[in-house]
């Protein structure tokens, strides 16, 4: 939306009624030029751009934070990655009941953007370019929300999975966002940098790389590591903060918003250590019930924002509207 327009017409008013006031005109010649000219048209309406649909806006106390949509990943329910070893009729009676389709799962794929006076926060980077995943939109929805990759100086990955760390390198193979810092647990680091298959990204990223132990506040005041290892071995969910308000960032901590929450116990074929993965799962699970925790979760329906609540002993999610 535009002001320039009323305030150029707003100007030229008040020039037009200050010569008015200088001199007076002849009537009759006053007369004969109001007759003559026409009436001009009334100036339109100024609009706002409608919102883009893969860009959600909201915020945490006095920060303004923002859901940008990458994609999605689909994956079939065929218990070779979700339910490991459950009945299939126990996992299709589970997601029948919470109104899902039984024949496969959709995941979002939604990195957070954060303000935070002059730093702008990136939490996880997106899938990339990927095959296994229909994503690659975060460029788009990232310059949506009104901010290019270069004035992003901190990204804050929760693990190493390409579905998070996708989104570092442009097609050129340099870093994306080249003025970020990247913040990732030390352990998370040490585990990333003997992947042979991510050699070129450990490269890349080296330089701008600001490791950190395990449950560190990161960003004094505003950005706190929450440890929660067996996903991978420094996995890390991340709690912003700001004035009485908190936003807790769980990365993969849950990945499906009905079976890894009403089922935390079971096994993921995505995670190391299961046994350590599902300990961590219920703990932050419970955590976030008991304090009744803002959660954005990167991989549930956009964009993502609810809480969680118990039931018996398990949980549901509850999206926020």
């Amino acid at each position: 939306m535009t002001r320039t327009q009323p305030a150029i017409l707003a100007a030229a008013l008040a020039s037009v009624l200050l010569l008015a006031g200088c001199s007076k005109p002849d009537p009759a010649a006053t007369e004969t030029a109001s007759a003559a000219a026409p009436t001009p048209p009334a100036p339109a309406a100024a609009t706002q751009p409608a919102e883009n649909p893969d860009v959600f806006r909201f915020t945490i106390g006095s920060l303004d934070a923002v859901a940008l949509k990458d994609g999605v990943i689909d994956v079939a329910n065929d218990g070779k990655t979700f339910a490991l070893g459950q009945p299939a009729g126990d996992v299709a009676a589970l997601l029948t009941a919470a109104g899902q389709p039984t024949d496969t799962l959709h995941l979002g794929i939604q990195p957070l953007l954060v303000r935070s006076g002059a730093r702008i926060l990136l939490f996880d980077t997106g899938a990339g370019n990927v095959s296994w995943a229909r994503a690659g939109l975060l460029p788009a929805s990232l310059h949506a929300a009104g901010v290019e990759p270069s004035q992003v100086t901190d990204i804050f990955l929760s693990h190493q999975h390409q579905d998070h760390t996708g989104g570092l390198l442009a097609p050129d193979g340099k870093l994306a966002f080249p003025n970020a810092a990247i913040h990732l647990s030390a352990p998370e680091w040490d585990s990333l940098k003997k992947d042979q298959d991510a050699a070129s990204l450990v490269a890349a990223m080296t330089p701008k790389v600001v490791a950190f132990q395990p449950g560190a506040e990161i960003v004094p005041g505003v950005v706190t590591a929450v440890a929660a290892a067996g996903h991978t071995p420094g996995h890390s969910a991340y709690e912003i903060r700001s004035g009485d308000e908190r936003l807790l960032y769980i990365g993969d901590v849950a990945h499906h918003f009905v079976i890894s929450v009403q089922r935390p116990e079971w096994t993921v074929q995505y995670d190391q250590d299961a046994a350590m993965a599902q300990a961590s799962r219920r703990a932050l699970l419970q955590r976030a019930a008991d304090g009744n925790l803002r959660i954005y979760a990167v991989h549930f329906p956009f964009p993502g924002l609810g809480h969680f609540k118990a039931q018996g002993d398990s949980f549901v999610w509850v999206p926020e509207g």
